[in-house]
């Protein structure tokens, strides 16, 4: 496109409870990101969400996944001009991570006149590490994500129309290898039979059965086992499960996600250094237009 691109790519939450590593949801906030051709050189802008913390050159992640893309699909762009509103929380269980990558991924495909296709998907999740938050960016709605024969992969399923997500943001940030650091290499039998029955439960629940969504993101996979690095985050997903609110830990936290019919939260619950924010779901996912 040979006046640029515009990409907008919505954030996510992954695991839902149970479904670690497995379970995607995209949520209607975004960040928005523009490239256009210059005659050489770069230069990066970004504002927004941790606008003062990413880098303005090479090793920026959105132009590091728009140059892996274009190699990927032999296309050779001469001079860029990278604009970057970001509107996602960062290190906060929202997917910003993958959402760069996603949009750094579209945009490749975009200046090269490229439909995504299931290759952009396999070239999001190896930036990443696992598919689950990008393959919510790129496709919307909740998504079933695996990896085979070293190949990440990923179907879509619409969620039910009365979904109405709330994230309840604290202030503090989560490094995702800190707290996957925290979880042991073996977990009993027992509790990996729990996670899979409440894994496919809530598929079922997100889809079809909103009022199974309590059961449905019970998790005894991960959570506990990170408490330490999120002891707050772990407070307000118990307290708002014992007043009947389906919440889990956003991704790798520290952000709680509340599945509700109703964006309501109860009153008791103390939220105390959260920041509650509505969300829709988004039933898109990325979105690649032309700039003129």
């Amino acid at each position: 496109m040979s006046g640029g691109v515009r990409v907008r790519v919505p954030a996510s939450s992954a695991n839902l409870g149970a479904g670690f590593d497995a379970l995607g949801l995209a949520l209607g906030l975004y960040d928005v990101v523009e490239v256009r051709p210059a005659p050489d050189g770069l230069t990066v802008r970004v504002t927004g969400e941790a606008a003062d913390e990413v880098p303005l050159d090479e090793t920026h992640l959105v132009l590091r996944a728009l140059r892996a893309a274009c190699d990927h699909l032999g296309f050779k762009p001469g001079g860029l001009v990278l604009d970057c509103v970001n509107g996602i929380p960062h290190a906060r269980g929202l997917g910003s991570s993958a959402a760069a990558i996603v949009a750094g991924v579209a945009a490749g495909y975009g200046l090269a006149g490229k439909p995504l296709d299931d290759d952009a998907l396999h070239l999001a999740a190896e930036f990443e590490g696992h598919a689950d938050n990008v393959a919510a960016s790129l496709l919307g709605g909740l998504v079933l994500a695996w990896c085979e024969s070293s190949r990440f992969r990923a179907v879509r399923v619409e969620p039910h129309a009365d979904l109405r997500p709330v994230a309840i943001v604290p202030s503090g940030q989560s490094a995702t290898h800190v707290t996957r650091g925290l979880l042991p290499g073996l977990v009993p039998h027992g509790d990996a039979a729990f996670a899979a029955g409440r894994a496919a439960l809530a598929v079922h629940a997100i889809a079809e059965r909103p009022d199974l969504l309590l059961p449905a993101t019970a998790d005894t996979l991960h959570q506990d086992y990170r408490e330490k690095a999120w002891p707050d985050t772990l407070r307000v997903v118990r307290d708002l499960r014992a007043h009947g609110v389906a919440a889990a830990v956003s991704g790798a936290g520290p952000t709680v996600l509340a599945l509700t019919t109703d964006s309501a939260l109860p009153p008791g619950v103390d939220l105390a250094g959260f920041t509650v924010r509505p969300l829709a779901v988004d039933r898109v996912g990325v979105r690649v237009d032309p700039l003129g």
